[in-house]
This record gives C-alpha cells, sequence and structure tokens, in this order.
C-alpha cells in the first residue's frame, strides 16, 4: 500500500498531466517512466524543447517517442533523425512495428519509402537539405527528435545538426537527444538561445547499474575496493580506493625487470621475484566470462583487422557458444541471405567462413562489413542467439546493441596520427554499452590487464565524466550560397553568428581574458628574476633563441635537399645499374631490374645481394643512390623463378668484386647544406660569445628563468592571439569563404558592395552537398561531364566522392577511359588552384580527389560482379558498398539539380540504376 505522501505526490502529477496526452501514452507503454523521463515528457506536452542528456542505456528515446505520439494525436508531423544510416534503419523499423507502415517513413541518402508519412525517420543531411530546399515535405512539421545529437562535436559531418536546429522553423518543438556531456548546461543555454524555451533535463543515473572489474591473467576481480556501480564511483565527492587483491595480483603478473610506471626499476645485484606476465587467450577469455554468467558480451578491439582475426581465432579453436537448436535459428536466417547474394560474390565477402563463427555464436562487427552482414549481426545478438561481437569503437556511437558485458583489450587505439591512450569520455560510451534494461539486474565492464596499465590511472579513467560537447561548425561553400540566396550577407552573418561554435567561443574569451592578466603578472616577476648586472639578458636570451631557430633551419634545408638529391638520383638511374643504397639496412647494394616510369615518387624494382627482390621509392633512401656499377640483365628475366634471382644476385656480386666501372654517363649528385644558413649561426653564434652575459657568473640561473619567461610569454602571446581571433570567428570564416566563391565566379559583389548576387553556377553549387562540394561544382561547371557515359560518369563521381581510410602516396592509375583520364587530370589541376586560394586566406584545403575507387566503381557500373569489381586492389565489400551508396547520393543530387544541362541529369540518372543492383541494392532495412 503506498503512503499519504507518495499518493499526494501522484495526484498532484495527474493534475499536471491532465490536458495532455502523457496519461494515454504512459498507459500506452509496458512500464513506468523513470523520472527524468517523466520530467522530459511533460515539457515536450507544455509545447518546450527540452535537451535530454543521460547515459546510453538510460531510455532516452522515450522522450522522442512521446513527440511522436503526441504528433499523431495532432494530426502533426515528426521527423527523427538520427546520424548513420544503421541508426534510422532500425528506428524505422521500431516505429512500424508501433505504428504500421502507412504513418512511418524512411529517408536515407539511398533509401525512399513513404516520404511524406505523418512520421518520418531520416539522417540529419537529409533535413538539412531538405531545409535549404525548402521542401514541401516541412509543411505541418511540429516535432524534430534530433537523436544522438552529441554527435554536432564530430570533425567532419557535426555543422549538420547546428544547421538544422538554426534553420528549423521557430513554430517546430527539437527534441535533442544526447549522451551524458559534461557541458549540458551550456548547451542547453544556446538551445535556448536559438529556439526558445528549452528545458535542460540531466540524468546520470544507471537503470542498470555498471560494475568495473579486470581481468589478470585467468583471474577476474575488481578494480575498486568497494562494491559499487558506477553512478557512485563517478560521484565528486565519492572516495573511492583501487581493490587491494588488483595491485597484489599486478605485483605478482609484472615481468620481471619491469618497473612500475614512474618507478626506479631493478637494482643492480638485486635478485628480481618470479612473476612472469601470464598471456590468455581469447578463447580462456570468453570461457572464463560464460562461467560467471557474464555472456552476452562486446569485445572493443580497436581496428577491423583486429575483429576479424579475434572471430578466426576462436573458430580455429573450435569454440562454441550455441546450442543446436540456436545454430539452427541462426542458419535459417544465414540461408536466407545467401539465397539473395550471387554465388561469387559470397566467395569475396567470405560468407562461409563468417557464416561458421556466426553458428558458434561469435561474430565480428565493422565498417568493413557489408551493411545487411553487420544488421543480420545486430539482430541475433539482439535475440540473445550471438554471444560474443568483436567490434570497433564505431558501434558504441549509435546503434542500440546492448550486452550484458563489455570487454576492452587495450586501453589505447590509433587516431590517424598515433596510439594514444583512450579518453574518460571515450570509456564512458564504450562501457555504457553494458546491461540490457529489463534483461540484466546489472551491467559489467572488464579490461583485460597488460603490464602498460597501472590500477590507478584505470581507476582514474573509470571515476571521470569529462565528456565536453564541442562545436566543430564551420561554413562551407554550399551552406554560405544557400544562406546568402536566402538571407543576404549582413543577415547571414548574424545566423553564423548564432551558432554554438561562436556561443563557446564568446564565453571562453572572458575566463582567457582572466588567464593572460595572470601570467603577465607571472611574466614581470620572471623578468625581475633573470636581471643581469653585466647586461641586457632578454637581448641574450634574443641571441640564442634566434641560433636554435638557425640551427633547426639548417638542418631542415640539408634534409630537404638530401631528399632532392634522392630523388634526382631515382629518376637518372637505369636497368642494369648496380646501386648503393644510404640508410638502407633492408636493401644495402642491389641492381636495378625494372623501372616505375611514374615521374611523382617512382617505386623502381631492385634485386638485393640476397637474392631478394625489392620495390624501391625515395622514402626507403637517406640520400641519393651512388652508382657503383653496372650488369646485364636477361632479356627474358622476370624474377618470378628462385634460380634467376640466384642467378643475378651472384653476377652483382661478381661486379661488386671485380670493381667493375659503372656506365660513362653515370651522375653523382650532392646535397651540401646552404652556405648561406651555416653563415648565419656561425654570426649568431659568434655574437653571443661576445655578448656581455655571456661572461656571467650566474648566466645558468639566468636562463633557467629566462627559459621559463620564454615559455609562458609564448603560452601569453597565443592566448592573446586566440582572444582576437574568437571575436566574429565564424562570420570572418564565412566573409573568406565568400572571397573563394567571389575569385571563381560563384558570387558577384552588388552594386553597393554591401552583398552579393549569386551567378549561375553559384545557384548550381546550392544543391551540391558533400566535403568537396565547390571542387565538385568547379569539375561540373568544365561541361566535359555532358557527354560522358554513364558508367564514365560513376568513375568520376567515385574520385569526387572517395576519401580513403589511409594516406597513401600512390602514383595514378591509368584510367579506365581516356575521356576519365582527361577529367582526372583536369581535376587535380582544378584543386591545385582551388587549394591554393584556400591556403591563401587561411582556410582548410578541400580534400584532393582521390583514384582508389574509379576502376572498382568503373567496373561495377558495367556490371562486373563483386569479386571482379574489387579485384587488385584492397578494398573491403563493406566499404566498397559504402562508398557506391555515396556515389549513389551524389550522381542523384546531380539528377534532381534542374539547373544542370538535361543530357547530364539523364546520364545521372541511368548512372544510379546501373549502381544500384546485387549487394548495393539489398535493402538495409531487416524485413
Amino acid at each position: 500500500m503506498t503512503s499519504p505522501a507518495e499518493r499526494y505526490a501522484n495526484s498532484k502529477e495527474r493534475q499536471v498531466e491532465s490536458g495532455t496526452y502523457l496519461p494515454d501514452f504512459r498507459a500506452s507503454v509496458s512500464f513506468n517512466l523513470d523520472e527524468f523521463q517523466s520530467q522530459a515528457c511533460q515539457s515536450v506536452a507544455n509545447g518546450h524543447s527540452v535537451l535530454v542528456a543521460a547515459p546510453t542505456g538510460a531510455g532516452k528515446t522515450v522522450v522522442g517517442e512521446f513527440a511522436i505520439y503526441q504528433a499523431i494525436h495532432e494530426h502533426r508531423k515528426a521527423f527523427y533523425t538520427t546520424p548513420i544510416k544503421a541508426l534510422s534503419n532500425q528506428k524505422y523499423s521500431e516505429l512500424v512495428k508501433r505504428y504500421g507502415p502507412e504513418q512511418v517513413g524512411l529517408l536515407t541518402g539511398d533509401t525512399s519509402i513513404n516520404s511524406e508519412a505523418q512520421v518520418v525517420v531520416m539522417t540529419t543531411e537529409v533535413l538539412r537539405n531538405m531545409l535549404y530546399a525548402d521542401s514541401r515535405t516541412l509543411d505541418g512539421l511540429g516535432y524534430v527528435i534530433m537523436d544522438e545529437v552529441h554527435y554536432l562535436a564530430d570533425k567532419f559531418r557535426g555543422a549538420v545538426w547546428e544547421e538544422v536546429i538554426i534553420h528549423l522553423p521557430s513554430n517546430v518543438q527539437t527534441i535533442s537527444l544526447s549522451a551524458t556531456v559534461s557541458n549540458a548546461e551550456e548547451f542547453g543555454g544556446w538551445l535556448d538561445t536559438v529556439r526558445g524555451q528549452t528545458d535542460i533535463i540531466v540524468s546520470e543515473h544507471r537503470p542498470v547499474p555498471l560494475f568495473q572489474h579486470v581481468m589478470v591473467g585467468p583471474e577476474l576481480v575488481d578494480l575498486f575496493a568497494e562494491d559499487v556501480a558506477f553512478d557512485r564511483a563517478a560521484d565528486e565527492d565519492a572516495k573511492i580506493s583501487v581493490n587491494p587483491e588488483l595491485r597484489k595480483l599486478v605485483r605478482s603478473n609484472r615481468p620481471a625487470g619491469r618497473p612500475q610506471r614512474g618507478g626506479r626499476g631493478p637494482q643492480r645485484g638485486r635478485a628480481q621475484g618470479p612473476g612472469q606476465s601470464r598471456r590468455v587467450s581469447r578463447r580462456d577469455v570468453i570461457s572464463r566470462l560464460d562461467k560467471a554468467e557474464l555472456l552476452p558480451a562486446i569485445f572493443f578491439i580497436f581496428s577491423r583487422k583486429g575483429c576479424d582475426m579475434a572471430l578466426q581465432q576462436c573458430v580455429s579453436a573450435d569454440l562454441r557458444l550455441t546450442t543446436n537448436e540456436e545454430a539452427a535459428q541462426i542458419a535459417e536466417v544465414l540461408d536466407e541471405v545467401a539465397y539473395r547474394i550471387p554465388g561469387e560474390d559470397l566467395d569475396v565477402l567470405e560468407f562461409w567462413s563468417w557464416r561458421d563463427g556466426l553458428l558458434r555464436g561469435i561474430a565480428s562487427h565493422h565498417a568493413g562489413l557489408l551493411p545487411i552482414f553487420k544488421e543480420i549481426v545486430e539482430d541475433l545478438f539482439a535475440r540473445n542467439l550471438i554471444k560474443v561481437v568483436f567490434a570497433t569503437e564505431t558501434l558504441a556511437l549509435g546503434v542500440n546493441m546492448p550486452a550484458r558485458s563489455v570487454v576492452l583489450e587495450k586501453l589505447v587505439k590509433f587516431n590517424g596520427e598515433s596510439h594514444v591512450q583512450i579518453s574518460s569520455g571515450e570509456y564512458t560510451q564504450l562501457t555504457g554499452r553494458a546491461g540490457r534494461r529489463g534483461i540484466d539486474v546489472e551491467g559489467h565492464s572488464i579490461v583485460l590487464w597488460n603490464p602498460d596499465i597501472e590500477p590507478e590511472a584505470l581507476a582514474g579513467l573509470a571515476s571521470r565524466r569529462t565528456y565536453p560537447l564541442n562545436s566543430s561548425f564551420r561554413p562551407t561553400y554550399n551552406m554560405s550560397t544557400n544562406l546568402l540566396a536566402q538571407f543576404g550577407r549582413e543577415q547571414t552573418r548574424q545566423i553564423l553568428e548564432s551558432s554554438f561554435a561562436q556561443y563557446q567561443a564568446d564565453r571562453s574569451v572572458v575566463g582567457m581574458a582572466r588567464q593572460v592578466r595572470s601570467r603577465e603578472e607571472s611574466l614581470a616577476g620572471y623578468e625581475k628574476s633573470m636581471e643581469c648586472h653585466l647586461g641586457d639578458f632578454r637581448e641574450y636570451l634574443k641571441l640564442q633563441r634566434d641560433l636554435s631557430e638557425a640551427e633547426k633551419r639548417a638542418a631542415k634545408n640539408r634534409k630537404n635537399l638530401r631528399r632532392s638529391a634522392a630523388e634526382n638520383s631515382l629518376q637518372s638511374v637505369i636497368r642494369g645499374d648496380v646501386v648503393d643504397l644510404p640508410g638502407g639496412r633492408r636493401f644495402g647494394r642491389a641492381v636495378i631490374v625494372a623501372l616505375d616510369e611514374s615521374l611523382y615518387k617512382p617505386r623502381h624494382t631492385v634485386l638485393t645481394e640476397e637474392g631478394q627482390l625489392r620495390r624501391l621509392s625515395v622514402d626507403d633512401l637517406n640520400g641519393p643512390i651512388e652508382i657503383i656499377s653496372r650488369i646485364r640483365i636477361p632479356k627474358g628475366f622476370t624474377g618470378k623463378s628462385p634460380k634467376e634471382r640466384r642467378d643475378l644476385a651472384t653476377a652483382l656480386r661478381n661486379a661488386i668484386a671485380d670493381e667493375r666501372p659503372p656506365r660513362q654517363d653515370a651522375q653523382s649528385f650532392n646535397f651540401d647544406g646552404a652556405d648561406s644558413v651555416e653563415r648565419e649561426s656561425d654570426k649568431l653564434r659568434l655574437a653571443m660569445k661576445d655578448h656581455p652575459c655571456h661572461a656571467c657568473s650566474d648566466r645558468d640561473a639566468h636562463m633557467r628563468w629566462a627559459d621559463r619567461y620564454w615559455k609562458l610569454k609564448k603560452d601569453t602571446d597565443k592566448a592573446r592571439r586566440a582572444i582576437r581571433g574568437r571575436t566574429n570567428t565564424i562570420a570572418t570564416e564565412f566573409d573568406k569563404v565568400c572571397k573563394v566563391l567571389e575569385r571563381f565566379d560563384y558570387l558577384i559583389p552588388s552594386n553597393d558592395g554591401e552583398d552579393y548576387e549569386i551567378t549561375a553556377s553559384g545557384r548550381r553549387l546550392r544543391r551540391i552537398y558533400g566535403e568537396r562540394d565547390l571542387l565538385t561544382s568547379q569539375v561540373l561547371e568544365t561541361g566535359k561531364l555532358n557527354g560522358l557515359h554513364p558508367e564514365e560518369l560513376c568513375a568520376v563521381v567515385a574520385a569526387l566522392v572517395y576519401q580513403g581510410r589511409r594516406d597513401y602516396d600512390r602514383p595514378d592509375p591509368k584510367m579506365p577511359t581516356d575521356r576519365v583520364g582527361d577529367i582526372w587530370t583536369q581535376t587535380i589541376n582544378i584543386w591545385g588552384t582551388l587549394s591554393d586560394a584556400e591556403e591563401a586566406l587561411g582556410l582548410n584545403p578541400t580534400a584532393p580527389p582521390e583514384a582508389g575507387l574509379i576502376w572498382p566503381m568503373y567496373k561495377w557500373s558495367r556490371g562486373a560482379s563483386l569479386n571482379s569489381a574489387l579485384r587488385g586492389g584492397d578494398m573491403a565489400p563493406g566499404d566498397f558498398v559504402r562508398w557506391a551508396k555515396q556515389v549513389i547520393d551524389t550522381l542523384d543530387q546531380f539528377g534532381k539539380n534542374t539547373d544542370l544541362p538535361v543530357e547530364l541529369v539523364r546520364s545521372a540518372r541511368q548512372a544510379v540504376d546501373l549502381v544500384k543492383r546485387g549487394v548495393i541494392a539489398y535493402s538495409n532495412v531487416l524485413d
């Protein structure tokens, strides 16, 4: 029986909710709403926009579902936006089950289902494009639910969220759903500024408590001494200590002779302990979790290859986690997929080995997999048929796929430039997948210990919640032309200054100014401490700094000269030259057996003295090649036969031993440093020696204070520049973008110079969306695309959308046709001019076009199988499908752009049909 206080509270709640749709919504769901859900739904019912920030799995989407429920009963439209197609597909399926296919639609870059429905699920980019096109689909829109709104921090796509929030009609309520962020009040304050009344609802409570563990060898122990869940561990006032049993295990497992981080290491003559780090196989880890009833589990591995290798290791170890009945259910789903995909495509997709893993209850999940494969894994995992998934971190950023446990094999990942430790925000995001609401009583995160992990550092990572939301907004060429067309220059600048990026910049200036004042006081103290009675020590310090810079320039100059000489020497060799390769432990002395004719970074083939064939580029050299001899290469030499290689290696060694001279016209290349740079360094050294302060007995003490002064002054000057730069930052960048558009005749200044007129080229640019929007437009403006066959158009568009996962300096491939080759060359030239103009204005340059997708897309559009299209390259099938859909999206933009020539529009539509077949056309929405 409830208490009088509870009955009174319930009565007040019913009174507040009367006259709204909230009581009916409560009755329609099979669970009681949490307090934060009730608060947020009440805000929506009161006509307010709302920001809901709560942990993964807390049930934020219930608030969005209430907005949809209210929209349906008010006969208004509701859009549910997500950052990724997979999440859109998943949400569409859920809403169809609840409201039926007649009331729900789906819009992504390559899929359109029931687009005029009352409830439409879409990617955020689709809504942005609608707003700029003033689409009639927006008529009657009452609610926009932005799921995973913290994506606006994404470096590449985050600006789209801000564009949508700024441009939505003022009568539309926004429901922003975010992971727990540490600056929710700041973000909510901005939303309130641009959207009107926005209530901020923050919950840090996890409905399923999360407990943290560490696996050391075969032992699974708690991270913390107290039996505390994540909520309490992350409480700032909580004094939580590391489990002493964990410390003891770590000490006994640390390899002999390896010091604890910060320790002194083993001392000479002292015997080391017997501790040895015990490595545990993945099979043993999974078996241990299974025994502890901690499955299903997601293992986060920060590489695609690592995920696939982990799966194969488990299959090779004959690990099986499913019953016969479960395996039969999995086989039924997989057989249906196999029936829909051609047999030869199944082979290139490695379907059979993937199927073998799934039948055992084990799978991998990453962007390299076919989208339909990923969805099957998600579906089978949700049905508890898959017990273990090896996944990359992208799984933590959207798809609803919770588990009982999450396992982190490492706390270090590659960020594209270097290996770095994951942040506390990333740790929270990853481990947030543990604990299934309504299924698990508690969730568990397990870190696999290795000698680089210190328990205290891990405890700090697990108990901090620093996940600030920082804007990545910047005006693009497409955005700028659309805003100018609708609002004019002055109003556009005002709109851009209302962005979250500018809001954050303005708020930060106050703190930075306070910091500069504090540093100026410290500088005055440092300056006094480095005073010298013999002379001006700042003058002496400047000489030292100038000398340091001159020496750096000299070293860089020598390096550039050395590389230039190496490049020239590579261009001068011919077949049969015996060469000495500087700094090449990998090569030593070798003979040139085949020349690469590429003018850019040629990679010649050489045979070493040991009889090994290698590819040689300028990156392998520390200086120029020296031609030391010459031998004759047999006419039919291919290097495929071991005997061929041995015989030629013998001839190479004989030529060197006999000191056989090189050819008469062989050149030598020197790379002596520039005399002027060396002279400057000598002059500065002499000036330092002659300076009065050089003879000071306290010079070292003065220099220590001077170093501190210099470093602090550098930081202070940087802060001053940042303050100047943060005022009107976004509008200033917009002005630079406009200068580029004016430079290439997309904008013309008005007669009074206060505004711009948009040219025909600018009007066409308004309908081109993508990372390389202006480059794509400039290629269109050449007119060269108008006469292309549809498959040639596919190849050209592939170069304009594709971005490889890594930077490879590969020579340009031979193009499929002369026309494609001609356009590729022209595209490179256009990009060079464009990036020069951008860099001159201080803008980030447009990404260069890439050739890696040209051949696969050309072959695919001509009807080749997936196997044939990908043969000869290293592109994963899942990547090909993903990029093919981006090609379709761009072609579709061409096909719907009425400002383009009719011939090109027709060819673009035909090209879409050529690409949209087979594995590309398979629905991403599970039946």
